[in-house]
C-alpha cells in the first residue's frame, strides 16, 4: 500500500481515539510535541470553500514551531495557578504574571498555538496591564493574518481586541495620564489606536475570505464591534459573534474580569472611517447572486448579518440608497414588487433555517420606505400563515416590532385565528411578541384573552396548570413525584407566556391570577416546587398588577409548608417572592417568619435554607425581633391586620381566626385590644381628673 495511504490511516486512527477521549476534559489531557504536531497538520486551513470565486486567499500556515516538554509544564503550571486565582494579594499575583511574562519571552507564537497552552495566552491576556497588551500586539504584529485561521490562537485574538478595546477610549479621553502611566524612555511610544489600525493593514485584501474562515469570521465580528464602539452582549455574542462551542476561559475573583463583556464605548473617527473601508472591502467584488449565495452559508450568514447591521446604524439610514452598499445589492429593485428579484430573494429567506436570521436584520434595520415596501409586498396577507411555522414564526416577531397601530391591529386580526394551532404545537413565542407589541401600541386585545381562555380551558375555565404543563397533583402534600420531562421547551414557552400576560394590567393578567388564586393548596405547592413553573409563581408574587387580595389568597396555601418549600431549590425562590408579596401584608410576613423559625435547624442545614433564613433577616428576627418588626412593617405597610382572603374583603366584623394563629400571634392580638380598651378610658379619667374626684 502506498505510503500516503497509510500515513493517512494512522491519521485518522490517531482522530478516532482522539474521539474516544472525548468525554474527557481537554484541559486535563496531556499534549506531547507529536500530539502538537498532529494537531497543527490536522487543522491546517483546506481552502475548499466555493462559496466566494475569486476572492483573494492567504498563504499556506506558517508552522511557529513547538514547546519543549519542560516548557510546556511550566505554562501548564502557571495556567492551572491562574485559573484558581488564590493569591493573598493582587501585588503578588502582579509579580507572578510578570514572571510568566518573563518566562514565556519570544515563545509567545507557541503559545498561542498550541492546545496544551493557549488558555494561559487567553488568561494573561485578561489580566494584562495596558502596556502589556501593546506588548503582545507588538509580537503579534505581522502574523493576525494567519493567527485569526488558526484553531487556538483565533480565542487568543479575540481575547486581545476585547481587552484592548477599553484601552483605545482611555487614550482618546485622558491622552495625558494614559502616556504618562504607560511612558517608558528607552521605548517609542505607540497609542493602542495605531496598533488596531495596524492589524486592519494586516486583514486588508482578505476580508472577504475572512468571513466565511471557520475561525477567522469569529475575530473578524468582534473586530467590527470593537470598531464600532458597540457593547458586546450575552445576547450578542450567542447569535453573531461567538461559537457556541467556544470554551469559556475565565479568572475566577479577578478584579474586573471582561471576558466576553464589553460596555459601549467612545471611538476616534479613525475607527469609524477603518469600518466604513472594511464593510466596503468584504463584499467588493461580489455580485448580487453571491452575495445572496453567502446568506445561505453556515458561517458566512452571521458575518453578513453584522456587516449589514453596522451599515444601517453607523452610517445611517441613507446608506440604503447607495449603489454600492449590501442592502441595496442583496435587494436592488425599487420598488420591490411581486415577480423582482428582491422579492423572490425575500420569499425565499423566510423559510430558511440559515437565511431567516439575514431577514430578521433587513426587517429590523431597513429604511421605513424600504420595510413598508417589503411587508406590503411579502407578508401583509400571510402573517397568519407565517406565524405558525416554526422558523418564519421568528421573521413576523421582527416585524410586529415594527408595525404601527392600524397594521398591528390587521397583523393582530390573523394571528389570532391561529392561537389555537400555536397553543396545540407548543408555539407561543410569537404570542409573547404579539401582547407586547399590543400593550405598547394600545391595541385592545380582549379577542386574545378569549383565544388563549378557550385554548387552555379545563374542568374549572382557564387552567395556568395547562399553560405551564403541569398535571393534578395526586398527593396531599404536594411532594413532587418521580423526576419527568421538567425541561421541556414548551414548559419554559408557557411559564414565559404567563409572565407576560401578568406583566400587561387588564383581562390578560386577570386570568393568570384568577388561575393561581384558585389553585387548592397540592396544585400549588406543586407548582411551586417545579423549577420552571415556580417563576411563574415568583412573578405573580412581585408583579405590580398583582391585588393585595390575590397575593392574600396565594401565600395562605402555603401556611405549614413554608418550612418544606424553603429547603426546595425551586421553592427557596418562591418563598424569598413572599417577601415582596407581602407589601401591605405585614402581619401574614410575620407569621410566615414564625414558620421559618420553627423550621431553623433545617434551614442552617441547607444551602438553600441559608439562602432564605439570610434574605428574610432571620438573625434580627430572633434576636432584635422589635427591630425586624418595625423595619418589617414599614416596608409592607401598616396594614398588618387585615382580614384573611376567606373573608374576600366583604366583611366589615372583625374575623376570627385564632385557631390558625400561633401563640405568639394570639398573644399580640390580645396586646392589641388592651392598648385599644386603655386608650378608650384615657378620656374618662382625665373627665374624673379635673372635676376633683381623684385623691392626690
Amino acid at each position: 500500500m502506498p505510503k500516503e495511504n497509510r500515513k493517512r490511516g494512522r491519521r485518522g486512527e490517531e482522530k478516532k481515539r482522539k474521539r474516544e477521549q472525548a468525554e474527557e476534559p481537554e484541559s486535563k489531557r496531556q499534549k506531547t510535541n507529536e500530539d502538537e504536531a498532529e494537531e497543527y497538520a490536522e487543522h491546517a486551513p483546506e481552502y475548499n470553500d466555493e462559496t466566494l470565486n475569486g476572492v483573494a486567499r492567504p498563504e499556506a500556515m506558517p508552522f511557529y514551531g513547538m514547546l519543549d516538554e519542560d516548557e510546556q509544564e511550566y505554562f501548564k503550571k502557571a495556567d492551572e495557578l491562574l485559573e484558581l486565582n488564590q493569591f493573598d494579594t493582587p501585588e503578588d499575583r502582579s509579580i507572578f504574571l510578570e514572571s510568566v511574562y518573563k518566562e514565556a519571552q519570544g515563545k509567545e507564537l507557541k503559545i498561542a498555538n498550541s492546545q496544551s497552552c493557549s488558555r494561559l495566552m487567553e488568561r494573561l491576556i485578561i489580566l494584562s496591564t495596558p502596556a502589556q497588551l501593546k506588548g503582545l500586539f507588538k509580537i503579534f504584529s505581522g502574523h493576525f493574518l494567519h493567527l485569526v485561521q488558526h484553531r487556538f490562537a483565533s480565542h487568543c485574538c479575540e481575547a486581545l481586541f476585547i481587552q484592548a478595546a477599553p484601552v483605545v477610549t482611555q487614550e482618546l479621553t485622558k491622552p495625558e495620564a494614559v502616556k504618562a502611566a504607560s511612558a517608558d524612555p528607552n521605548e517609542e511610544y505607540v497609542s493602542m489606536e495605531n496598533l488596531f489600525l495596524y492589524t486592519l493593514g494586516e486583514l486588508d485584501g482578505y476580508l472577504g475570505y475572512l468571513m466565511t474562515d471557520r475561525f477567522a469570521s469569529h475575530v473578524l465580528r468582534v473586530l467590527l464591534v470593537v470598531l464600532a464602539g458597540m457593547p458586546l452582549e450575552k445576547q450578542q455574542e450567542k447569535s453573531t459573534l461567538k461559537s457556541k462551542r467556544k470554551e469559556k476561559v475565565s479568572v475566577p475573583g479577578a478584579e474586573k474580569t471582561q471576558e466576553w463583556a464589553l460596555e459601549k464605548r467612545v471611538v476616534p473617527k479613525s475607527f469609524i472611517d477603518a469600518l466604513g473601508k472594511v464593510i466596503s472591502d468584504s463584499v467588493a467584488g461580489l455580485d448580487s447572486a453571491t452575495l445572496r449565495a453567502l446568506a445561505e452559508h453556515p458561517t458566512g450568514n452571521p458575518t453578513l448579518q453584522l456587516l449589514l447591521q453596522l451599515e444601517l446604524t453607523q452610517f445611517g439610514k441613507s446608506r440604503a440608497k447607495d449603489e454600492t452598499s449590501i442592502v441595496r445589492r442583496l435587494l436592488p429593485d425599487d420598488p420591490i414588487v411581486e415577480g423582482t428579484e428582491s422579492a423572490s430573494f425575500i420569499n425565499g429567506l423566510v423559510y430558511s433555517t440559515i437565511g431567516s436570521r439575514l431577514l430578521e436584520t433587513i426587517v429590523q434595520h431597513a429604511p421605513g420606505k424600504m420595510f413598508k415596501a417589503i411587508y406590503a409586498q411579502s407578508f401583509k396577507d400571510r402573517m397568519g400563515s407565517l406565524a405558525r411555522n416554526e422558523i418564519a414564526s421568528y421573521v413576523v416577531a421582527k416585524i410586529l416590532e415594527r408595525l404601527s397601530k392600524e397594521d398591528l391591529d390587521a397583523a393582530k386580526r390573523q394571528i389570532v385565528e391561529q392561537i389555537p394551532g400555536l397553543v396545540q404545537r407548543n408555539r407561543t413565542a410569537i404570542l409573547r411578541t404579539l401582547i407586547e407589541r399590543c400593550a405598547a401600541r394600545g391595541v385592545d386585545m380582549k379577542d386574545i384573552k378569549a383565544q388563549l381562555e378557550t385554548a387552555y380551558a379545563g374542568s374549572k375555565g382557564f387552567e395556568i396548570t395547562g399553560m405551564l404543563k403541569l398535571q393534578e397533583a395526586h398527593s396531599e402534600d404536594g411532594k413532587p413525584e418521580p423526576k419527568n420531562a421538567n425541561a421541556h421547551p414548551e414548559k419554559v414557552h408557557g411559564s414565559l407566556l404567563a409572565q407576560t400576560m401578568m406583566s400587561v394590567p387588564g383581562p390578560l393578567a386577570d386570568l393568570i391570577f384568577d388561575s393561581l388564586a384558585k389553585l387548592e393548596t397540592p396544585l400549588a405547592l406543586k407548582v411551586a416546587r417545579d423549577p420552571i413553573a415556580s417563576r411563574t409563581l415568583q412573578a405573580a408574587l412581585t408583579s405590580p398588577n398583582a391585588s393585595i387580595i390575590f397575593r392574600r389568597k396565594v401565600i395562605q396555601q402555603f401556611y405549614g409548608h413554608v418550612g418544606d418549600l424553603a429547603l426546595d431549590p425551586a421553592g427557596s425562590h418562591v418563598i424569598d417572592a413572599v417577601w415582596h408579596g407581602t407589601q401591605g401584608l405585614a402581619f401574614i410576613r410575620e407569621r410566615i417568619a414564625e414558620e421559618l423559625v420553627e423550621n431553623e435547624a433545617a434551614l442552617r442545614e441547607s444551602f438553600v435554607g441559608r439562602a432564605v433564613w439570610r434574605n428574610w433577616q432571620m438573625d434580627l428576627y430572633k434576636r432584635r425581633r422589635g427591630d425586624w418588626i418595625k423595619q418589617s412593617r414599614h416596608t409592607a405597610g401598616n396594614d398588618g391586620f387585615q382580614s384573611f382572603p376567606d373573608s374576600q374583603g366583604n366583611s366589615t366584623e372583625k374575623p376570627s381566626h385564632n385557631k390558625h394563629l400561633t401563640a405568639i400571634e394570639r398573644a399580640r392580638q390580645k396586646h392589641a385590644a388592651q392598648k385599644a380598651a386603655k386608650a378608650k378610658e384615657q378620656p374618662k379619667r382625665t373627665k374624673a381628673r379635673g372635676n376633683g374626684n381623684v385623691s392626690e
